[in-house]
């Protein structure tokens, strides 16, 4: 059997790796398609020691980006309870729903911080009371905050 080659992808690959992995792959789906196509090159040192660069600083940015979102999860805890104000029907029903972009509203009114909808989760909201909302800060931290729904 052929030995395998070993290339860094200069671009990302679906079923293989994103820009800048190392791989390894038979030499001849190298030479027919990954390098003509200028997807991979081969792996030099020189080329390697780049790799491990990059890395390196997207480790770094990834720490960084992480300690910011400690720091916002601290802010976002402080501020305590959010309110919430919907119309009210019978028996203290709320008109509509509570979305995610309402909580992140009610964030940024009381921290003037943002915060992105998408990472908030929320329960199923039908009446008026107190819930809790998951919001995700970063791929490792998560925040709880409480928010409570009141009448308009």
């Amino acid at each position: 059997m052929a030995k395998r080659v070993q290339l860094v992808l200069t671009q990302d690959v679906s079923k293989l790796g994103k820009l800048g992995d190392l791989v390894e792959v038979a030499p001849g789906y190298a030479r027919n398609y990954l390098i003509p196509q200028s997807l991979a090159t081969r792996a030099t040192p020189g080329i390697l020691k780049q790799v491990e660069r990059r890395r390196e600083k997207e480790r770094q940015r990834q720490l960084d980006l992480q300690q910011q979102a400690l720091e916002q999860k601290a802010a976002l805890e402080k501020v305590g309870s959010l309110k919430i104000a919907k119309q009210v029907g019978e028996n203290e029903a709320i008109f509509g729903t509570v979305t995610s972009q309402d909580i992140a509203d009610a964030i940024k009114a009381a921290t003037s911080q943002e915060v992105d909808r998408r990472g908030i989760t929320i329960p199923d909201i039908g009446k008026l009371g107190t819930y809790k909302a998951e919001i995700k800060l970063h791929s490792d931290v998560t925040a709880q905050i409480d928010f409570e729904v009141v009448a308009s």
